[in-house]
């Protein structure tokens, strides 16, 4: 018999803030998105004093102040490299995992019978909480969608942040209560579908016909519906190589000079050449897009996009910004204030499809090599220990962080001090 857990990290971008400053435990923490525009993530302190998700940050400046809420920008250089340690503390104990996303991970664990899981469960939470300091939340089940469940009920319902819903008791107990909205994979728009239906809990859910939730579900409805009586049939997931990676930001000021943005847009074309070496592929095209800020109704708007093929499929990041450059040149006009650009890379291909051209001749061998140095420099170093000149120094574009904490874990000189 199949057993899966599900370990999600508890409030993980407030507990990443937690670590490395104990003077914010039991306070209040909001997290904001990109240029601090709105608020992305809290405490569990910030939820129980009615600070909502999503909401315009400057909405909520005064209760933030009355009552002392800690202010962060995002941080996603320490909350990525955060989340690498508590993955590889994960791997020591049980190495058939799939990583879900940033703060939360499958885990297969049938295959550690008959030792007592739940106990061992425990001590993988303990030894989570000793070497990275994030506190997480397991939930054990003979399915995925169980497994998920056990988590809702673990990170709510429990003292030591563990719960086992493998018995049927136990399922039908916890199913009779759970809203079909808080199912894995059901969402506001099935739910809604589904009360219509007149079915409202997971257990009604459960005991439904597998024939009508496929007519009005699909397929992924019936699949539901049967991981909720215990058959499994969603398994750990290999991770895939992404078919196109785009990367794109806000500017934290509106601009109306060309060259600054070519210097964002080649921010983001490293970014995304990074991903794309990372993964081992080549990019066959660019797609390149810019946009003013349509919440400004004062200010003329414009939207424009291009997409470039390249003549030999690359990953060599001085190529594409150099085609990135080659889109923006057409598609730029004066007399805009620009919010936004992005580069999306496409028809991406493995770096082992080599596809020889007649009247091209390329190698890409020694382009791999220096991409390849490049890469490992700055993973050693830190970003943008070596960077393209077509990048820029002053930066005017790049987006506001103003309550942003130190990158303690991936900045030599933003390492914690202790006194």
């Amino acid at each position: 018999m199949k057993v899966f857990a599900l370990i999600d990290c508890n409030n993980f971008y407030a507990s990443c803030e937690r670590v490395f400053d104990p003077r914010l435990k039991g306070r209040a923490i909001v997290i904001l998105s990109n240029n601090d525009g709105c608020i992305i993530a809290r405490s569990n302190e910030a939820k129980a004093l009615g600070i909502p998700m999503g909401v315009p940050f400057f909405e909520q400046k005064a209760i933030l102040k009355k009552y002392s809420v800690a202010v962060f920008s995002s941080n996603y250089q320490l909350y990525g490299d955060m989340s690498q340690r508590v993955m590889d503390s994960i791997r020591l104990y049980v190495p058939d995992m799939e990583v879900y996303s940033i703060d939360e991970a499958f885990l297969r664990l049938d295959y550690l019978q008959p030792r007592n899981l739940y106990e061992y469960c425990k001590t993988i939470r303990a030894k989570i909480l000793q070497w990275t300091g994030i506190p997480v939340s397991i939930g054990i089940g003979p399915t995925k969608v169980l497994a998920k469940v056990a988590n809702h009920v673990a990170k709510k319902q429990t003292a030591d942040g563990i719960f086992d819903i493998r018995s049927r008791q136990k399922q039908d107990e916890i199913l009779k209560t759970l809203d079909t909205e808080k199912i894995w994979g059901i969402a506001r728009k099935g739910s809604e579908r589904l009360s219509r239906m007149g079915i409202n809990k997971a257990a009604e859910l459960r005991d439904a016909s597998s024939a009508i939730i496929r007519r009005h579900l699909s397929v992924v409805g019936e699949r539901i519906l049967r991981e909720l009586n215990g058959q499994s049939c969603i398994d750990l997931e290999a991770i895939q190589p992404k078919k196109s990676i785009m990367s794109s930001k806000s500017f934290g000021n509106l601009l109306t000079k060309k060259e600054s943005i070519k210097e964002a847009l080649a921010n983001y074309a490293v970014r995304a050449c990074e991903k794309l070496r990372k993964q081992n592929s080549r990019a066959q095209a660019v797609h390149v897009f810019i946009q003013t800020n349509g919440f400004q109704k004062t200010d003329r708007q414009y939207n424009n996009a291009l997409t470039h093929t390249l003549t030999t499929p690359s990953s060599d990041t001085r190529i594409i910004i150099k085609a990135a450059n080659f889109c923006l040149d057409r598609i730029y006009k004066q007399g805009y204030r620009y919010k936004k650009t992005g580069i999306m890379l496409l028809g991406l291909i493995p770096t082992s499809l080599e596809q020889k051209q007649l009247f091209v001749d390329f190698n890409p061998r020694p382009s791999d090599h220096l991409m390849g140095v490049v890469d490992r420099i700055n993973k050693d170093h830190g970003p943008d220990t070596l960077f393209f000149g077509a990048q820029g120094v002053t930066k005017e574009w790049k987006m506001r962080c103003g309550s942003r904490s130190p990158r303690y874990t991936t900045q030599w000189d933003e390492l914690l001090r202790v006194r």
